[in-house]
């Protein structure tokens, strides 16, 4: 069993930016020489998030217009009255969905559905330099 570690580092808009990033997970998975195991995707910091979702257009509309039911921005948080930053609704956010997501590997590719991408979903609300790891465990 071998471990390869990756790094992307991408820059966001922030505010519900989603981004895909399926295609340079797969292009370091290639990298890796790993045919058989377990990916795992993680993105640094706590006002964004990893997931996999069908990524067209309607449906990032629809995911945004989700988060901002669930965690609205312009409300008066906590988190906001002791830093000042205005970005508690972004924490809030990025802990529903979570940090990291595990997708298994077989003959060298990602096991993604024909309509599931892996995606970024940036929830500060200022652009952002992201820092994404990759963890292929595998032979």
């Amino acid at each position: 069993m071998r471990v390869e570690v990756f790094r992307i580092q991408l820059n966001t808009k922030g505010n519900n930016d989603i981004i895909d990033i399926t295609a340079d997970i797969a292009a370091r998975l290639t990298e890796s020489g790993l045919k058989k195991g377990i990916a795992c995707v993680s993105v640094i910091g706590s006002t964004a998030s990893i997931t996999t979702m069908e990524y067209e257009p309607a449906l990032v509309t629809d995911m945004k217009r989700l988060f901002e039911k669930i965690a609205p921005s312009g409300v008066g948080y906590e988190h906001d009255k002791t830093w000042g930053d205005a970005n508690g609704y972004s924490h809030l956010r990025a802990s529903l969905l979570g940090p990291s997501v595990t997708i298994p590997f077989e003959d060298g590719g990602l096991c993604l559905g024909t309509w599931q991408q892996i995606v970024l979903l940036d929830f500060d609300n200022r652009h952002r330099k992201r820092d994404i790891r990759l963890h292929f465990t595998g032979v």
